[in-house]
């Protein structure tokens, strides 16, 4: 199953740089950041190489963190794939409560990157239509 790096952390200078300087020595690579800010606080997600020792890290710095489960798509990296997803998951009734994509190869291929409420009715759902969904390994070694 594959993880992201969901952070809570206050929304002022320089807390994004410690955070990405930590992991940067630690030698966490990122492979894809989110950041949802609210006032006084926001929410960071981060797509990581290793969650565990992300996580680690972070929490050593004082930052509040933890993985969270997600589903990791591939997709067509064409118009209406990103759609494509979207009304399987739709027409079924399963609620994409948050998600983010990033291109792997220009015009052929792309992840979407979900967070649903019955992952594995999810990827039951996905897999049953044709969509290939990543492992963890695969998802961490891009």
């Amino acid at each position: 199953m594959a993880h992201q790096v969901n952070v809570f952390a206050q929304n002022r200078p320089g807390r994004l740089e410690r955070l990405t300087e930590a992991l940067a020595q630690e030698g966490v690579n990122l492979r894809a950041i989110t950041i949802s800010g609210m006032e006084d606080f926001g929410v960071i997600k981060l797509l990581a190489d290793d969650p565990l020792r992300a996580v680690q890290v972070l929490e050593r710095e004082g930052f509040s963190a933890f993985l969270k489960e997600v589903i990791a798509v591939i997709m067509d990296d064409r118009p209406g794939g990103l759609h494509r997803v979207c009304k399987v998951l739709g027409d079924k009734g399963v609620n994409i409560e948050d998600a983010y994509g990033f291109v792997v190869k220009d015009r052929e291929t792309a992840v979407l990157v979900v967070e649903v409420e019955k992952i594995p009715e999810a990827e039951k759902i996905l897999k049953n239509v044709g969509f290939t969904l990543m492992s963890d390994e695969e998802l961490y070694s891009l």
